[in-house]
């Protein structure tokens, strides 16, 4: 009877078999997959690095064995300075990438590479003689290493394994502890805490002395600091096993806003007589070393610092062997100091540059070592981006807002006249990499039309040759994918830079569903001249307008534009942002009953800002892993534009989406990841139990085990597909 059954059961399977049902979403993740995927089409010159000797350049070879040298004016290959499938004593297959030596005698190959925060990463590392052809690990006592780096001389290698620090003395392949005091969640010496990875962009603080007899370093006792724990959950994406049954952690140190930072210290060691010093600065309000730095000789370590506030930078001369300190240069500001100021600094051999915005717009300035101000480099109503560096003739090379703020256009300073002068394409953006003593520079150059060129020049800008042409692409995409068009848009008497990218086939008569993309945070800038490709051009294909304001408190408008949000993050960006909507609504083409917003980060901190505002007039919204209380978030970046919680309880109220959540008047979706270590997902859960409790309906999606980025296996495309699908069931296709 039992055989029967199943035999008729196959029969009737063989005779009426149903089509297979696609997988709900799966043609729209695959169809935004292709148009996220169109940014990996740009080609890029592949781990290009100047030699020392200023006349050549090095290139890893496509396969990752050969470390290829050119010549910089011809083009020609002068050789190889690395094939792996030539050393002696120890056998690589591949490497990830390369660090030259000071004197090109030595060379640092790594792979293995794995991820600690989202700068900073661990790898097995080996030294390379390139005479001897020798290759060995770089140390015998560790399998992975961080951060090395190689003395002046080339003779030695200092690096961080497990929070400590040691020094690879290469010709005696011996291996020397500088620290042992280093322990996880207590002390890191030589490398850097999260937040200072995170909000002041480095990895190491090692500086060796230009006559090799000091290396200098910071140590972070974070023994005090809070910890905080995320679940690490097996997944489906790179499954973890380990965690199939029971979850994992992810605990680490992190100060949210007026907590307990890491006690940072400065110490010198002496590699001669293998001795530590203590070193004190006199201000007693430093909270923060940002850079640490040689000048010109050993006995000018330069220290840049900041107070908890964030409002005054001092840099300190240094004498690391009798620990003498001296004050150079001392800077307050009305609102915070601009990360560019310490983040730019560049010493050369008779002075320093630094970025200022204390005349209300960012210049540079030329010091001497002793304080004394030799220079104003540059001055007018537009705001310097970047700082390059001086010539042996005394021109400065910088990169300036200009010949508009969504412009960025690289400058020669005159040594005699002091005049600005143009040395890449004025319009679009261009941003150089110039050779250690700018001779020659690698101009990448790219506008809203045209992607990235990537042009080897002379300093002042005259083409050697073409490392990466583009061009094609951009031809090939510009005919098919939809175009930006960029707008002024009025708010509270001032106008605000924008832009706009409607359906190709766009019909002024009908009327079109918007949705309105921002970042907003301080000092960002979203409209700008420059190539982008992504979902933007897959939703206006697909029946929406795009649309992107700069509000206030956003970059390369001065000082006045971008202090306005200080002590109130989100007050002024929200009115900028509801106005812009309104502006748009009256603009050919617009529904303005059926207008969106979206954001990820700060971006969905405002979107949400907006939503929960009692003068919403956007219907639906999207946010991705948002801020939704200061509180939540880091102590320098909240801080920085908030000061503390305590110093300011009624603007971290103000300025949370948590107060209002009980009003939110838009449809919603939330999205994060479980592993955000940057914003956590207590700010999405929070928010999402605060709208649970106030009755309100919305929808949500997480990531397990992706971080801020949420990153892999397609998830990219799931946030944007997932965000295309919402805002069409909420906003509709277009109409007629």
């Amino acid at each position: 009877m039992k055989i029967r059954y199943i035999a008729v059961l196959a029969a009737l399977m063989a005779t009426s078999v149903a089509p297979a049902r696609e997988i709900p979403g799966a043609k729209l993740v695959r169809e935004m997959e292709t148009y996220l995927s169109l940014r990996s089409k740009i080609k890029t010159p592949q781990h290009f690095t100047y030699m020392p000797d200023n006349t050549q350049y090095a290139m890893l070879s496509a396969d990752g064995k050969v470390i290829e040298t050119y010549d910089i004016r011809t083009g020609k290959r002068t050789g190889e300075l690395l094939d792996l499938n030539n050393t002696r004593e120890t056998t690589l297959q591949t490497m990830s990438g390369f660090i030259i030596s000071p004197d090109a005698s030595k060379v640092l190959v790594y792979r293995n590479v794995k991820p600690v925060y989202r700068r900073s990463y661990s790898a097995q590392y080996y030294v390379y003689d390139t005479h001897s052809r020798l290759l060995r690990p770089l140390s015998s006592q560790f399998d992975e290493q961080q951060v090395p780096v190689f003395s002046p001389d080339s003779r030695m290698v200092a690096f961080v394994a497990k929070g400590n620090i040691y020094i690879k003395k290469i010709d005696f392949n011996s291996e020397v502890a500088v620290t042992t005091d280093g322990e996880a969640g207590k002390v890191i010496n030589g490398a850097t805490d999260w937040v200072y990875e995170e909000e002041f962009s480095i990895t190491s603080t090692l500086s060796w002395s230009p006559d090799n007899t000091m290396l200098c370093y910071l140590r972070f006792d974070e023994s005090k600091v809070p910890v905080y724990t995320l679940p690490i959950y097996e997944g489906a994406c790179q499954p973890r096993r380990e965690y199939a049954l029971y979850p994992g952690e992810l605990s680490y140190k992190y100060p949210v806003a007026g907590e307990t930072n890491s006690t940072v210290t400065l110490h010198s060691y002496d590699v001669d007589n293998r001795k530590i010093k203590d070193i004190t600065l006199p201000d007693k309000t430093v909270e923060y070393m940002p850079r640490i730095d040689f000048g010109p000789t050993a006995a000018q370590l330069m220290v840049s610092t900041l107070n908890r506030d964030q409002n005054k930078f001092e840099i300190f001369s240094v004498n690391p062997a009798s620990g003498v300190c001296k004050s150079v240069y001392s800077e307050k500001s009305q609102a915070w100091i601009i990360p560019e100021t310490y983040e730019n600094l560049s010493f050369g051999k008779n002075g320093f540059t630094v970025l200022s915005n204390h005349t209300g717009h960012t210049h540079a300035y030329l010091y001497s070592y002793t304080g004394s101000l030799m220079r104003t480099l540059s001055s007018g109503d537009f705001d310097v981006t970047a700082y390059y560096g001086q010539d042996a003739l005394g021109n400065h090379y910088l990169q300036t807002a200009t010949p508009t703020p969504l412009d960025r256009t690289v400058q020669k300073v005159d040594a005699k006249r002091g005049t600005l002068s143009p040395v890449s394409p004025v319009g679009g953006t261009t941003a150089a990499t110039y050779s250690p003593e700018c001779r020659f520079a690698v101009m990448a150059t790219s506008s809203t039309e045209t992607p990235a060129s990537y042009t080897l020049c002379t300093a002042d800008g005259k083409s050697l040759r073409v490392l990466a042409d583009n061009k094609a692409l951009g031809q090939e995409l510009s005919a098919r994918l939809p175009k930006k068009e960029f707008i002024k848009v009025p708010s509270d008497g001032r106008e605000l830079n924008g832009w706009i990218m409607r359906p190709r086939d766009f019909d002024p008569s009908r009327k079109y569903p918007v949705v309105m993309y921002q970042y907003s945070g301080p000092g960002s800038q979203t409209v700008t001249n420059t190539w982008e490709t992504g979902w933007m051009q897959y939703f206006a294909d697909h029946g929406f307008i795009v649309a992107c304001v700069d509000g206030r408190g956003t970059g390369a408008r001065g000082s006045e534009f971008m202090y306005s949000v200080y002590k109130n993050l989100g007050y002024y960006e929200t009115i900028d942002q509801i106005n812009a909507c309104r502006y748009i609504a009256t603009l050919p083409g617009v529904d303005s009953s059926r207008i969106g917003i979206h954001g990820w980060s700060y971006g969905g901190y405002e979107t949400l800002m907006c939503v929960t505002n009692s003068d919403n007039p956007f219907a639906a919204a999207v946010a991705v892993a948002p801020v939704t209380d200061w509180r939540y978030y880091d102590t320098v970046y909240a801080e920085r534009y908030m000061l503390t919680p305590q110093q300011n309880e009624h603007g971290y109220n103000v300025s949370a989406p948590l107060t209002n959540a009980g009003t939110m008047s838009a449809d919603l979706l939330l999205m994060y990841g479980t592993l955000d270590d940057n914003v956590h997902p207590v700010n999405t859960l929070q928010m999402a139990s605060a709208m649970q409790t106030a009755g309100v309906l919305f929808d949500m999606m997480s990531f397990t085990n992706m971080n801020h980025s949420i990153y892999g296996c397609n998830s990219r495309a799931v946030v944007y597909a997932n965000m295309f699908r919402f805002f069409s069931e909420k906003l509709g296709a277009a109409r007629h």
